[in-house]
């Protein structure tokens, strides 16, 4: 038997999805994902499945001990889908009317969090304002331990690279940081940061820099397959 994310062997799917179905994090209505209008709802979690599917084999070995020794179970049978389900229900109902956006990619969760509500320009220092909305993602993410919690820092294009690398690295700590000292298993994170890279919005207006600051949480279920020598 051995662990592993259920998603990283379907990055082009992740990638390539098609017409789905979505809710607005601030009603919870229904409606057509940006996926299906071509906006490329679901870059971030795409990216950050290509990261961990190219990590050497070294640390995808150290992760599954870290796993295991842990005592993070992984999802039984086909029940990966109602876990996200149930998981991305509490999820939404928490964050509605907070900024926060929740997105679904086949049974991955993703959680965008921007700038305007988690950080000041320049700064890896949490709003404090922003901590209970933490306090909330925490207590869904202690209940639904069996998913990695892969933690990805972004900035906007001002500044130079090296910067902004270092920048969204320290943005994305913080934020994990903060979920570690709210009970979340720290071997679950993966804490990365991807500089100006993935920009979700025009980075010459100002609104658009904020939103490209972010810190995006993507949520990978933990599955359990045979396998036959």
């Amino acid at each position: 038997m051995k662990y592993r994310l259920a998603s990283i062997i379907t990055i082009t799917s992740v990638i390539t999805l098609g017409a789905c179905t979505t809710f607005d994090p601030y009603t919870g209505e229904e409606k057509t994902s940006n996926t299906a209008k071509g906006a490329g709802i679901g870059a971030g979690a795409a990216l950050v499945l290509s990261y961990l599917a190219n990590k050497d084999k070294s640390s995808s070995e150290r992760n599954k001990r870290m796993l295991r020794d842990a005592g993070i179970g992984a999802i039984a049978g086909g029940g990966v889908g109602y876990y996200m389900d149930t998981q991305e229900a509490k999820l939404r109902k928490q964050l509605r009317q907070t900024g926060v956006k929740v997105e679904r990619d086949g049974d991955n969760i993703n959680l965008i969090m921007p700038g305007n509500i988690t950080f000041s320009t320049a700064s890896s220092s949490l709003k404090v304002d922003f901590y209970e909305v933490l306090d909330s993602v925490a207590l869904v993410l202690e209940e639904f331990e069996k998913t990695i919690i892969a933690v990805a820092g972004y900035t906007d294009s001002r500044g130079s690279d090296s910067y902004n690398q270092n920048l969204s690295e320290q943005r994305a700590n913080s934020v994990a940081s903060y979920l570690k000292g709210k009970k979340v298993n720290p071997v679950r994170f993966e804490v990365i940061g991807f500089g100006e890279r993935n920009p979700i919005a025009d980075n010459n207006t100002a609104s658009g820099r904020s939103l490209n600051r972010r810190v995006e949480l993507t949520l990978l279920p933990i599955t359990q397959e045979a396998t036959y020598d």
